[in-house]
């Protein structure tokens, strides 16, 4: 029985077998607040004339299907989401007429109505499998074709799909049909549908290749926090950018943005429709960060219209290629197209990093995974498939040169326009522009897992120059694979009071040890950094000497990269039970006040609150503690007023405060009797702090309460149900879980109390929830969906009740359960972050 799976095996004969002419969808979003009516008229070929295949549908009803004029039995027909096609013709005409589901899970065509002001609005999520909640269809990727959308909805409506909008035509009263223009050439999951009362505002790209109608479009309550003219600025600094690199004109026409609300994902790249997540446009002050992640979004998604729409993966085995490229383009563009010219610093400090964490997980897997079926797609799409494919994109881009690697993708661009070729297509085109050899290097890289860990080795003379210098490679023993690296070193000096780079090498590391002749007879630095520049993807190591230096100078770094790979090694030697959590903590205490990288301001007190309440010894953890939030007290007093550091030390000073005088400290930023300032308690600001006091006791419903009524925006909602579950209360805890895991909650706000609710110092009332957890993942994916599922299961497993028991009886159940893979994988994922902990609180007790 398929379900809703679909195997790769199963897609190659059906691609062999079949062309897909075109596709006609009328879609009907009159008729109701949960189904809306859908007609597909899908035109194709058949190389084996009698022979059988099937269609895919997801949809409560299907009410009429008809194959080149034959009316086939839907309750016969239509089973485990596909309709049965047999004695196909050499050319085929299907017609399906069905009432399909909106979703409130942020997959299909997903229903928000907004609190504010009770408006409606809609859009679709089709990536990985999902247009055949809305359309019949062939849901592969190498089925492309062309689409008609024709759609009826109220009047007032806007609606927007991949083609321009046309002018509606009034069918009723109130009612409207927008009959849009055929699509170029294109995969099912990357065509949309948009509709609602939405705000839109218009400008147009004048570039290299002509004229590009741009739009933006957020819901009517947001459209005062829209900051068009920002957004239009970066939009158009990218497609400055790719249509000049990539030397191809862009390919769909127009190109809209639409911000939407309840979005899983960060955002999709419809063809010439993009959709985001409308948190993007803030209506409280954000610090630097923001802005940069947010314009590294859309520049990701714009960079996917070349590589994954214009040119698209044929199996999802793939996918990494995909996102990996639109990660590593995002970020080029950004240090050189827009004001974020430090973006790969941030890449080092932020992003980066969540690729190191998930390749030491025990489900991490080769950058180039083996995606059988659907199901191994969406455990995947992780960031392996993001973080490190960007890092191994980078340093491949080291490896052959940025000018032939561009080479190559132009000439890619234009052999596989509209097209749908593998890896191996892209990799011997870069063979050819550069001369290097690939096949080896996608070999080590793209098809083995695990992270290398880099550490200089080598003997000093008397007079204190180096006599011998060597990289030593190493890697974990499950994932035992040594790779070649392309490496920068950088060797720094103590000048004036400053870190200053003396001498910098580039070398080619290959094997357990590479001997480094270029820095025998070199005087030894006060600072020897491997990987300088950022290069390779891989765990440094300092000396003795430079970690020392680190410690009491890493602020006087003059370059932001170097200090964000220091920072870097030293977070790897606390999670890896190399470095204590407390000699962490004062080295962040010490300098992180005077950082000026955007996202090692946001991201390093964030890592740091979390070594504080599970890397730390036991035993000394109650002073850590305090340590911490008293060092955050003084940084917030001490930064410059209206600054990132003072907004994000007010923030984690917020989560930090757990005594009576900073709980103290929290009702006066409230009531304004404890003035910070410059510092603004906006509302996003006011959440946080009523939060972290009903975590702590101090609120309750009451409070909560008094401040929705303030804010009844979905933000509002979402952040107060995320208080509500941070009480450190039985009653609290049993009715958020029961509203987690209950399918009517909208998938935002079951997200927001996934991630509050189960607190560290709140282990008393956790403790009943190990075994309700584990009884509830064997059935979550079914009855919430695979994407609300997963977030519960990866966010919402009870860590703080980390301990040798409980890897124990995770163990047991590990070892027997009948919970699907997915599930397996994110307990898996808890049970290694547990056992990192309990090492790193060993080390922190020495």
């Amino acid at each position: 029985m398929p379900g809703t799976n679909l195997t790769r095996d199963e897609a190659a004969t059906r691609a062999a077998l079949l062309d897909v002419t075109s596709y006609a969808v009328t879609l009907d979003l009159t008729t109701g607040d949960t189904t809306f009516a859908s007609t597909t008229t899908l035109e194709f070929t058949c190389r084996e004339p009698g022979s059988s295949t099937f269609a895919d549908l997801v949809a409560p009803t299907v009410r009429e299907i008809t194959l080149n004029g034959r009316s086939l039995d839907p309750a016969t027909a239509y089973a485990d989401s596909r309709i049965a096609l047999d004695d196909l013709e050499a050319t085929n005409t299907l017609v399906v007429v069905a009432d399909c589901a909106y979703s409130n899970t942020g997959e299909g065509l997903h229903r928000f109505v907004d609190p504010v002001d009770d408006k409606v609005y809609l859009y679709s999520q089709f990536e990985v499998p999902d247009a055949r909640r809305v359309f019949t269809t062939f849901e592969q990727p190498d089925l492309k074709s062309v689409f008609t959308f024709t759609v009826t909805a109220p009047s007032h409506w806007v609606v927007v799909s991949n083609a321009a909008t046309p002018e509606p035509t009034p069918v009723a009263d109130g009612v409207a049909t927008w009959s849009f223009p055929t699509t170029k050439r294109m995969s099912t999951y990357i065509t949309a549908i948009v509709a609602g009362e939405y705000h839109g505002e218009f400008d147009t790209y004048e570039g290299k290749f002509g004229t590009i109608p741009l739009g933006h479009y957020c819901r009517q309550s947001l459209k005062e926090h829209m900051d068009t003219a920002e957004l239009v600025k970066l939009t158009k600094q990218s497609f400055a950018w790719f249509e000049e690199q990539f030397d191809y004109p862009y390919p769909f026409g127009k190109y809209d943005q639409l911000y939407v609300p309840e979005y899983n994902a960060g955002a999709m790249e419809n063809a010439g429709c993009v959709t985001l997540r409308d948190e993007y446009l803030p209506r409280s002050r954000q610090p630097r960060s923001f802005f940069e992640f947010r314009a590294s979004v859309i520049t990701h998604e714009m960079a996917h219209m070349w590589f994954g729409d214009l040119v698209t993966m044929k199996w999802w085995d793939d996918l990494w290629l995909n996102e990996s490229f639109a990660e590593w383009a995002c970020y080029w563009c950004e240090a050189n197209a827009t004001e974020f010219d430090d973006a790969w610093t941030g890449f080092a400090n932020a992003r980066k990093q969540t690729g190191y964490r998930a390749d030491q997980l025990p489900s991490t897997h080769p950058i180039a995974a083996d995606n059988v079926d659907l199901h191994a797609v969406e455990v995947n799409f992780d960031m392996i498939t993001y973080a490190k494919g960007a890092s191994v994109l980078k340093q491949l881009v080291a490896w052959v040169g940025i000018e032939p690697f561009l080479q190559g993708l132009r000439a890619y661009f234009k052999e596989w326009e509209y097209g749908n070729p593998e890896f191996k297509d892209l990799l011997g085109t870069l063979e050819k522009e550069s001369g290097r050899e690939l096949q080896g290097w996608a070999q080590e890289w793209l098809q083995t897992a695990g992270v290398n860990t880099l550490a200089p080795a080598f003997e000093l003379a008397e007079d204190g120059t180096y006599s011998s210098f060597s990289v030593a490679q190493s890697a974990h023993p499950d994932w035992p694979t040594l790779r070649r690296h392309r490496l920068g070193i950088g060797l720094y000096d103590e000048v004036d009071g400053r870190l200053v780079r003396r001498q910098y090498v580039e070398i080619d590391v290959e094997g357990a040890s590479t001997e480094v002749p270029e820095l025998v007879g070199v005087a030894q630095p006060a600072l020897l950094l491997l990987n300088d520049e950022d290069h390779a993807y891989a765990k440094i190591r300092l000396d003795e000497r430079s970690m020392a230096t680190a410690i009491s100078s890493l602020a006087q770094f003059e370059d932001s990269l170097p200090r964000a790979l220091v920072w870097g090694a030293a977070w790897d030697m606390t999670r890896d039970g190399e470095m204590r959590t407390r000699d962490w903590v004062d080295l962040v205490l010490a300098n992180i006040g005077h950082e000026t990288d955007a996202w090692a301001v946001t991201r390093i007190p964030a890592s740091t609150a979390l070594a504080v309440a599970f890397y730390s010894d036991p035993a000394h953890r109650a002073d850590l503690r305090a340590t911490w939030e008293s060092g955050l007290r003084e940084l917030l007093l001490a930064a410059e007023p209206g600054s990132d550091h003072q907004l994000t030390f007010a923030r984690t000073y917020a989560a930090a405060a757990h005594r009576d005088a900073a709980l103290d400290d929290l009702i006066g930023l409230l009531d304004g009797s404890f003035v910070v300032e410059g510092l603004a308690v906006d509302q996003d600001l006011r959440w946080g702090l009523i939060t972290a006091l009903a975590k702590n006791g101090r609120f309750g419903d009451a409070e909560i309460d008094a401040e929705l009524d303030v804010d009844r925006t979905i933000s509002g909602k979402e952040q107060a149900a995320a208080a509500r579950v941070a009480q450190p209360t039985a009653e609290a805890k049993a009715a958020g879980w029961a509203a987690i895991v209950d399918p009517a909650t909208p998938n935002e706000t079951s997200r927001e109390m996934a991630m509050s609710i189960f607190r560290f110092g709140q282990e008393d009332v956790l403790e009943p929830y190990l075994e309700t957890f584990l009884d509830a993942a064997t059935t979550l994916i079914d009855t919430l969906g695979f994407h609300k599922a997963s977030t519960v299961l990866e966010y919402g497993f009870p860590k703080p009740l980390g301990s040798e028991a409980t890897l124990a009886r995770l163990d047991a159940w590990l070892a027997d359960n009948d919970a699907p893979k997915g599930a397996q994988r994110y307990i898996g994922e808890a049970r290694a972050e547990i056992a990192r902990a309990l090492a790193a609180q060993a080390c922190d007790a020495r």
